[in-house]
């Protein structure tokens, strides 16, 4: 599923998201969780401001389009 991304901007240009849009709803990434490479992505497993896991992956190729890769629901006790 494709996403708009905005990102933080550091010295290396986007350097991690802050903010994504899913659908007609806007999420704010409240702690990047963990951060990887793979041969042609870069992956985020962010925690957002819903209190649910989603891992994004940035296309390193192309017009480096944002998807998301996979959601998991956080269920409170």
């Amino acid at each position: 599923m494709k996403l708009r991304v905005e990102c933080y901007a550091g010295r290396k240009g986007d350097e991690r998201p802050v903010r994504f849009q899913l659908g007609d709803r806007d999420y704010l990434v409240e702690e990047v969780v963990d951060q990887w490479y793979g041969s042609d992505a870069t992956f985020f497993k962010v925690r957002a401001d819903d209190g649910h896991l989603y891992i994004l992956r940035h296309e390193s190729s192309g017009n480096g389009e944002w998807r998301l890769e996979a959601f998991r629901k956080h269920d409170t006790p």
